[in-house]
């Protein structure tokens, strides 16, 4: 490959300023189609600014004169790097009289006014999510009359009103904010707090109380994505884009017409090389015309247990003497082309180790070396390779400075390494591309930062070969997941039809009460109105008439007469949790029996009828046109039998029970030892999943994309415990524990736990009334969940689970959560 960058970043024309001061000429009409997508988005995020702590970096300024130091407006999108240590991002004054915005050490949001210990906000939310965008709004008005009004915060559009200490300002109180004393963007005092992670569209507003409406919209699938400010900035106020790199001057130049420049503090903005600062890891996706298109870029995942140190906002890795550290990317690859570059930050001698490379998902531990499985591929610097535990010669070695550059074709199964721009060769071949694949390395001792295209690469990447970012991520199958499952809340009136709205069809049902310890109740539209299943129960159906769920809508579903203590008791609270399987039944041939199927196989879920057999090697059409994950049958006219799982991670010789505790069984007459293919599931001679003459259902899951997700994780013990890549920002999670017995199906949604950490549990297996599991319990996260706790439910030392998911957003549209 030819030298492609000596410095800089690739140039990018300055925005005209309108009277208003907002910038862009075209931008009212702009918003007007924003909600549209019908091409690129209208407003263009061009760069973002890297802050490293360990420098540090920072902007200050001092305004010429103090303004209204009542009310004030700022607006970011940022991007976390460092987590559990205190970082302000905006502030002014100290001591006693110092007002400022601050992601706490323990990762809540805190905003205070004069002294820290007397007015303040501290949010019960937690913030670590590392792999996303937030978009974050501080609103100040101390003349209002109602105090809780004077200070708001919110996350993505959404107003936060959960703290675990809410002291609000008195009225008509003068904060520091706007006083003309010195102002900083990251840091306290020039030295302390300071940010590690990125920043992007900063806008400070003077005067106004504003909500995030004016800096940002749901997009025609609810994503949360910038606008352009059009109002007007106030004396004090400013809009800092980053986007002109000529200096570190006009880095903090102010874009709204009032020349409030910022001076720039730490930052590399010259020279292209790990410290260069000036970033397109920005939140919105946009083409460039080159490998390196804006979009939310990968890092290195801090959320992964780990040895060593990460820094530098996640692109740094450096080991201590005399240890091993792995790492792994944020974003996870499926097929397509992939390019990114490492550089080696230490003289490797003969015990300085390093390797470079992939590693596929469920191979990862963070401390092995990678290419120690079958699904890791590394080059270590002393010219070699190594996969499935066996290294070959292969290159040339390489050592402090020495760029590694890493062609991944999952087109074709291949891994070709590059340094300082000459290729080393093909290093393997036969790569498995039906699995997900992470950028990857291994050290002892040593050091090394990265390059996923968020800045200039050193090398031309290969033709074709892509940036590792979200604009480059396919377009997910199913954008708007909450059309195909959701989870509704509501209380109980003890009205009669009581529409339920779900916002997409609701073809399969399953409500619980959370407040009390009653039936999990379960419908579905093949069965009909009325007809009932427990899951935490082995009776037959019961036909309840005009009670329980009686339509099945395109957007909704409706409740019987009256109301029951189950569904529609008053003062009683609910969760419906439902399934769109695509509204139309069929007659299925595909297998032995036929069978009664409607199915979504856009959405991988389909809900099965048939009648038993009780013939080993019976086969059951599900119509899904793929390999189902999970398929969970039921026994609907017989008493006194199971609900019996198959999940992809407990295999086909086993059996898991949904209403019982006992861990998964060696037993063939469940599924006959035998895999389902992509037209039908397999069917032993037992009476719970093949009765003779029994009437029997299924439920049928396969893997979608950014939608589902079926599998399994290993336990650590810890409260750093596993994270796990789904893909998706999830919406519902269950849980299970498989390799010992008396664990339940555990059941989160992020309707209950609307923000993290997720700890409102309700058991599959149980009436229990909802529970609190504690204060650690796990986050949902843009690109998958982090286990917070210790519980031996889902986090015992070596113990294995099995999970089920379904998503809130797609990873290549969610925020961080």
């Amino acid at each position: 490959m030819t030298k492609r960058y000596t410095g800089g970043v690739i140039s990018s024309s300055l925005p005209t300023v309108n009277a208003a001061g907002a910038s862009g000429v075209f931008l009212l009409s702009q918003q007007a189609d924003y909600q549209s997508r019908n091409s690129w988005p209208p407003f263009k995020v061009e760069e973002s600014l890297r802050f490293r702590r360990s420098v540090p970096a920072y902007l200050n300024r001092t305004p010429a004169s103090a303004s209204n130091r009542k009310t004030f407006t700022w607006s970011g999108w940022v991007k976390l790097g460092s987590l559990g240590v205190t970082r302000q991002i905006f502030g002014a004054g100290s001591g006693a009289t110092q007002s400022a915005l601050v992601f706490e050490a323990g990762d809540t949001l805190f905003a205070f006014s004069a002294n820290a210990s007397q007015t303040f906000l501290r949010t019960t939310q937690v913030f670590r999510d590392p792999s996303a965008w937030y978009h974050v709004v501080w609103a100040e008005d101390t003349t209002q009359a109602t105090s809780s009004n004077r200070s708001k915060l919110y996350i993505n559009g959404v107003q936060i009103t959960a703290f675990s200490t809410a002291n609000y300002p008195s009225q008509n109180f003068d904060g520091s904010i706007n006083n003309n004393a010195i102002h900083y963007i990251s840091t306290y005092d020039g030295s302390t707090w300071a940010h590690d992670g990125y920043m992007a569209e900063v806008n400070f507003v003077d005067g106004l109380q504003l909500t995030p409406s004016s800096f940002g919209a749901a997009d025609k699938d609810g994503n949360w994505s910038p606008i352009a400010y059009t109002g007007t900035y106030g004396t004090n106020g400013f809009y800092l884009n980053f986007r002109d790199n000529t200096s570190a001057t006009t880095m903090g130049y102010d874009y709204s017409g009032n020349s409030n420049h910022w001076t720039l503090s730490g930052f590399n903005v010259s020279t292209a090389n790990t410290t260069y600062d000036i970033m397109i890891d920005v939140p919105e996706d946009q083409s460039d015309g080159t490998a390196n298109n804006r979009g939310n870029y990968a890092t290195l995942n801090p959320l992964d247990p780990k040895n060593g140190t990460q820094s530098n906002a996640n692109l740094t890795h450096a080991m201590g003497s005399n240890d091993y550290a792995a790492a792994r990317s944020t974003i996870g690859m499926r097929g397509d082309k992939w390019y990114w570059e490492a550089t080696c930050q230490t003289t490797l001698q003969s015990n300085f180790y390093m390797g470079i490379g992939i590693t596929a998902d469920g191979d990862y531990s963070g401390y092995s070396y990678i290419g120690s499985t079958s699904g890791g591929y590394s080059y270590d610097g002393r010219a070699t390779k190594l996969n499935n535990n066996s290294s070959t010669s292969y290159g040339a070695t390489y050592t402090l400075n020495d760029i590694i550059g890493v062609a991944l074709n999952l087109d074709t199964g291949t891994i070709e390494f590059y340094k300082n721009g000459a290729s080393q060769g093909v290093a393997f071949t036969g790569i498995d591309t039906t699995r997900t694949y992470y950028a990857a390395h291994w050290l002892y001792t040593t050091q090394i930062s990265y390059n996923f295209g968020q800045r200039p690469f050193a090398y031309n990447p290969p033709s074709g070969f892509k940036s590792l970012n979200t604009y480059n991520l396919s377009e997910p199958t199913i954008k708007q997941p909450s059309q195909y499952m959701n989870a509704t809340l509501w209380s109980g009136n003890n009205t009669s039809n009581r529409e339920i709205i779900t916002g997409g069809r609701s073809d399969f049902v399953w409500i619980k009460r959370r407040d009390s310890a009653t039936s999990h109740i379960l419908f579905d539209a093949i069965r009909g109105a009325g007809k009932t299943l427990y899951s935490h129960l082995t009776s037959a159906e019961v036909d309840n008439g005009g009670y329980y769920v009686q339509t099945f809508g395109t957007t909704s579903f409706t409740l019987g007469t009256g109301g029951d203590a189950a569904d529609n008791i008053t003062g009683g609270t609910y969760v419906g949790w439902s399934w769109n399987a695509g509204g139309s039944t069929v007659t299925n041939t595909s297998g032995s029996i036929s069978a009664q199927v409607r199915a979504n196989p856009t959405a991988g879920f389909s809900i099965v009828t048939w009648t038993g057999n009780l013939t080993s090697g019976a086969t059951v059409g599900h119509g899904l046109g793929a390999v189902p994950s999970m398929v969970i049958v039921k026994n609907r006219s017989a008493g006194s039998t199971n609900w019996c799982v198959y999940h992809i991670s407990v295999g086909n010789t086993k059996a898991d029970l949904l209403n019982r505790t006992d861990g998964p069984f060696t037993n063939t007459n469940y599924w006959n030892n035998t895999t389902p293919t992509s037209t039908a599931f397999y069917l032993g001679n037992g009476t719970d999943t093949n009765g003779s003459g029994n009437s029997m259902v299924a439920y049928c899951f396969a893997p979608i994309a950014g939608y589902s997700a079926f599998g399994s994780y290993t336990g650590n013990g810890s409260t750093d415990g596993t994270f796990v890549y789904l893909g998706f920002r999830p919406k519902f999670v269950m849980f299970r524990r498989t390799d010992t017995t008396g664990y339940a199906w555990s059941i989160y949604d992020t309707s209950r736990n609307t923000y993290n950490p997720e700890t409102l549990n309700l058991n599959a297996n149980a009436s229990d009334a909802e529970t609190n599991t504690g204060s650690n319990g796990f986050d949902g996260l843009s690109n998958g969940f982090k286990i917070r706790d210790t519980s031996l439910f889902w986090n015992a030392s070596g113990g294995t689970y099995i999970y089920m998911a379904f998503a809130e957003a797609p990873f290549k549209y969610a925020r961080s959560r």
